[in-house]
């Protein structure tokens, strides 16, 4: 969600924030600032709306400085506005913080703060901390990082944060706990983010801070960690597997667009060293001490939010059908308060594009608390998910920029189709011929998906049709149930359009009193698994007059006949048609979108990576 970064120095920090700020707008946001330490003091520069307008704000404005700190703010407490956004000082002016999270306790924090003679401009939990941590320093005249240190012995609730101080312009303070923050380091100079894009360009080498962990971060010294209970931590440098052209539009108009065509090579980088091309046979590393707890696992419980979740419900089909193991496919969100019941007998898989997802890492916690063996399917290499489940696999997708999911929707089913051959086959309930079938199928995947985005001008002639509705129907049935979920989702996300994804057999049981002429039906209608029986269901919408959409199996006639438009996809196997069916789904949400004159890439009120309840 909100974006975070740091630098200090001997460069001009403001312009480094600045462009920072910029490679993090993808995580959704509704306001920017800046607070450069200079010999001034500290100029604290920020303004509602995006980055430019923070720039244009500035524009002759003090921001010279080789110490600052920038943030891009997606709202929680109090509304977007100038006042509210990042950073934020103390009453004495001596301290500038921002902060990613929120603050449980901090109305009772703020209510001991006035009645000690404190005032606030914002209506922010963050002002409400560095007011605490000012009182503190003073009172019990500590030095910066020990009053940061105290003060978050007091705050319950996610954070991360960067402080700085007036007057010492080699350093700052930083901090974490449910939010994630790294540390660039460089030669004499430092830089700090809540993820990778703004750091690449000056350094591949980070410190990932883990929560509860504090560090001083000073240009002239070497990088100090403790603990919130003050124990001493040595600094582990990971070095970056990140390049700068990755997360660039490479000539796309945005990155929504670019990442729906990455999808072959995306696809391809995910089963690269797990395929052995050769023989037909898989080798999944990142689990391969687990296999044996998986096949004997009772059941398989997959916990996720949004896509991610899709992903998952079309994981339960491959894991039941393939493997014969149970399956429950849970949001995260509800799973962690629902008093869930969870065995050691149990598996629970999370997924998270970013890996930092809250509520999915609250679940993580809860099933470790109750002794099930946890593994984690992700994209963010580091990143908080990978780093406390027991085991997993990633995606391989490499950066995803828009806020809206494609490449990783479609990895994450790869590795969950992946996941589900080599432990049915391990297991025996697949045979070695439908084993090596598929495998044989997954090769060719790419090769498909270029095909099908081959349907792109096709699709962009049937979203002028559709770009004025004001509602949408989607209906699959089986492995294209999930698909239809994730086609609405995606719809939703970024044209803002009301969409609902069904079973097509549930649609007699309420939707279909919505259909008349004016009502866009998409329809996934493979010739794989029910396709007799979605024909029936497009019948149905036929006769109450429906504006069909339908996405076909290649040579399909019966259904040509009875939709006002067919997107033809490539045949497959039923377990792999999702990573077919939902490309044009993507491509239609993306240009109705872009008819329709949204950001495509930064819908609004969304953000790429949910770290807040």
């Amino acid at each position: 969600m909100c974006g975070i970064v740091g630098y200090v120095g001997s460069k001009d920090a403001y312009p480094i924030i600045v462009k920072g700020l910029k490679r993090l707008e993808y995580r959704g946001y509704d306001s920017a600032g800046v607070a450069i330490g200079n010999s001034h003091g500290i100029s604290v520069l920020k303004q509602k709306g995006k980055v430019v307008d923070l720039e244009a704000y500035a524009a002759g404005k003090d921001n010279s400085g080789s110490i600052g700190i920038g943030h891009t703010r997606w709202a929680t407490h109090g509304a977007p506005n100038q006042v509210n956004a990042h950073p934020h000082s103390s009453g004495d002016g001596k301290l500038a913080l921002i902060h990613n999270g929120i603050i449980e306790n901090y109305d009772s924090l703020k209510k001991a703060l006035l009645e000690k003679g404190h005032t606030f401009e914002s209506d922010t939990d963050t002002e409400v901390l560095v007011h605490l941590i000012e009182e503190i320093k003073n009172h019990e005249e500590v030095s910066l990082f020990e009053a940061v240190r105290i003060a978050l012995s007091e705050v319950v609730g996610a954070y991360a944060i960067v402080v700085i101080e007036k007057g010492i312009n080699s350093e700052f303070v930083a901090a974490r706990k449910g939010s994630p923050l790294l540390i660039g380091v460089g030669r004499d100079e430092y830089y700090i983010a809540s993820d990778a894009t703004p750091i690449i360009e000056y350094t591949n080498e980070v410190v990932y801070l883990e929560d509860g962990e504090i560090a001083r971060v000073n240009c002239n010294d070497k990088l100090e960690i403790t603990t919130i209970s003050n124990e001493k931590i040595t600094p582990y440098i990971h070095e970056l597997k990140l390049s700068l052209d990755t997360i660039e539009k490479a000539g796309f108009p945005h990155f929504m667009l670019k990442e729906i065509y990455e999808q072959p090579k995306s696809i391809l980088d995910t089963m690269r060293g797990r395929i052995d091309l050769e023989n037909k046979e898989l080798k999944l590393g990142g689990i391969s001490d687990y296999e044996q707890k998986i096949i004997n696992a009772d059941r398989i419980i997959i916990v996720a939010c949004g896509t991610s979740w899709h992903a998952g419900l079309i994981g339960e089909y491959l894991f039941e059908d393939l493997a014969r193991i149970p399956v429950e496919v849970e949001y995260a969100s509800e799973f962690r308060y629902r008093n869930p019941i969870i065995k050691e007998s149990d598996v629970v898989l999370a997924i998270s594009q970013s890996g930092e997802t809250a509520d999915t890492l609250a679940a993580i916690k809860l099933a470790k608390e109750k002794g099930a063996t946890v593994l984690g399917v992700c994209n963010v290499a580091g990143s908080s998910i990978p780093r406390i489940t027991h085991a997993g696999i990633y995606t391989h997708a490499g950066p995803e920029i828009g806020v809206a999911s494609t490449k990783a929707f479609t990895t994450q089913v790869v590795v969950l189709a992946l996941m589900a051959l080599r432990i049915g086959k391990d297991k025996g309930t697949l045979s070695n011929n439908n084993y090596h079938q598929i495998i044989a199928q997954l090769e060719v995947i790419p090769e498909k998906i270029e095909k099908v985005l081959e349907t792109n001008s096709q699709i962009k002639i049937i979203a002028k049709q559709f770009k004025d509705a004001t509602n949408f129907l989607y209906l699959g049935r089986g492995y294209n149930f999930p698909v239809a979920l994730e086609g609405a989702l995606k719809l939703k996300e970024i044209s803002y359009i009301h969409a609902e994804g069904y079973p097509a057999a549930e649609m007699k049981h309420g939707p279909i009193a919505l259909i008349d002429s004016e009502m866009p039906i998409v329809v996934i209608a493979t010739k794989k698994g029910n396709y007799e029986k979605v024909v029936s269901n497009i019948q149905e919408v036929k006769a109450r007059g429906g504006r069909l959409i339908a996405i076909v199996t290649e040579g399909d006639k019966m259904v040509k006949e009875l939709a006002e438009f067919c997107i033809e996809i490539p045949n497959c196997f039923e377990e792999l048609a999702p990573l077919l069916s939902n490309i044009p789904l993507q491509l239609l949400s993306y240009h109705i979108a872009l008819l329709r004159g949204c950001n495509v890439d930064q819908p609004r009120n969304l953000a790429k990576s949910v770290t807040v309840e």
